[in-house]
């Protein structure tokens, strides 16, 4: 069964993308630590990070560099805290998240943003990618 991010690939579920290349794809998270929350995915659905291949790991963590820094120019924040956890979806995710301080990492703080500002917000990312 496809993951809910090959759905969002596949365009079978809608989402608030920031970029897309052949290979990858980045879109904030509807559920996010902060604002600007972004997860970088793989279109190839491989369940965990370190069974991409090389050459795919590289470039995801490429790709993600360059989501990032967009990221920075656009939200301020202290840095780009990054993670990749993975239980909760079964597909390779690296999660960019803005922080000021240690909690804005933990997945126990959540913010609330309309799809209204998710969707404002992507539009200033791609403008800084």
């Amino acid at each position: 069964m496809a993951s809910i991010f090959t759905k969002i690939i596949e365009g079978e579920i809608p989402c608030h993308k920031i970029a897309e290349d052949h290979k990858f794809i980045a879109f904030l998270d509807i559920n996010p630590n902060a604002k600007g929350h972004t997860l970088c995915v793989p279109k190839e659905e491989v369940n965990k990070l370190f069974d991409l291949g090389e050459q795919d790991y590289l470039q995801l963590m490429q790709f993600s560099r360059q989501v990032a820094k967009a990221l920075e120019k656009t939200v301020s924040c202290d840095r780009i805290g990054v993670s990749v956890i993975g239980l909760e979806v079964p597909h390779v995710h690296v999660h960019l998240i803005p922080i000021n301080e240690m909690k804005d990492m933990s997945f126990q703080h959540k913010i609330k943003m309309t799809q209204e500002e998710l969707a404002a917000l992507a539009v200033d990312i791609q403008k800084n990618l």
